[in-house]
């Protein structure tokens, strides 16, 4: 052989290794990681999410210590009422990062395929979204304490479904992480997405609850059940992200009045269809347009 053969076939040889080093999933997933976790805005969206929970609970016992009943547990998902917003906008930008900067040109060039970026950045929220949710959770148990101590009542997170409550609280905010990443991974714009995500978890319930609550005469007869109206507010909002996902925490409460039965594992399979259907229209869009 040759010493231009040789050389030739050397340089196939090392390239070909190279070939095989191509975008796998775990690079991918190494990447989107990194570009989560270097942005200050996720450890600031994720503080927020910490602080509310915290903070709200805190609150909300120390409201209730004067009842002559007053159980500290009751208060301990208080925080969930904005909690989660933190962490869903905290999705939104995920999934709206690559169109709001134009990385995705360099990305999707990487990464031809385009799903596994999508995939990688659902396992990337998910696990930044259950760090910060785990602590949000331990600083609405801080937050019960001062009020228990008042009264000289112990705080136990073990009996009376108190872990179920705990890890349905943790499941929740790391769904609406999720929710959120969907969200903007289908709109790619994130004011839009914000602004949608926030107006169907927080603003249509309000709103929809006020409606029926001017649409009610108070002054009528009291009925054996909820007015038809109300009984359609009440399935609605059950059925919304924010609804749904608090049957996670509520294990051992019935349903709302005129609302379905779902149960926690109920809430919870309604909630990971919001997630699941963006995302998949999202999927969708990726594989058959442009990703601009």
């Amino acid at each position: 052989m040759s010493a231009p053969a040789a050389s030739s076939s050397t340089q196939v040889a090392s390239r070909r290794p190279t070939a095989g080093r191509g975008p796998t999933f775990g690079r991918v997933l190494a990447s989107e990681w990194t570009k989560l976790t270097s942005l200050r805005s996720s450890y600031l969206l994720g503080a927020v999410a910490v602080v509310v929970s915290g903070a709200l609970t805190y609150l909300s016992a120390n409201a209730s210590s004067v009842d002559p009943g007053f159980d500290p547990l009751g208060s301990l998902t208080s925080g969930l009422v904005l909690a989660p917003l933190g962490l869903m906008i905290l999705g939104v930008l995920v999934g709206t990062g690559e169109f709001s900067t134009g990385t995705f040109r360099s990305t999707f060039t990487a990464v031809p395929r385009r799903l596994p970026v999508l995939a990688a950045q659902v396992v990337a929220t998910a696990g930044f979204a259950l760090v910060t949710a785990l602590v949000a959770v331990g600083a609405a148990v801080l937050g019960i304490v001062p009020a228990a101590s008042s009264r000289g009542l112990a705080v136990d997170l073990t009996g009376d479904g108190t872990p179920l409550v705990l890890a349905g609280m943790t499941l929740y905010l790391v769904g609406m992480a999720l929710f959120g990443l969907a969200v903007g991974a289908l709109l790619r714009h994130s004011a839009r997405a914000v602004v949608t995500a926030i107006a169907v978890t927080l603003v249509l319930p309000i709103v929809l609850m006020l409606a029926t609550d001017l649409s009610t005469d108070p002054m009528a007869p009291v009925e054996s059940g909820p007015p038809p109206a109300a009984a359609v507010v009440n399935t609605i909002v059950t059925l919304l992200p924010s609804g749904a996902g608090s049957l996670l925490t509520t294990p051992d409460i019935g349903a709302v009045e005129g609302a379905p039965d779902l149960g926690p594992w109920g809430g919870g399979a309604v909630l990971g269809a919001w997630i699941l259907v963006p995302l998949a229209g999202a999927a969708v869009r990726l594989r058959t347009r442009d990703a601009t």
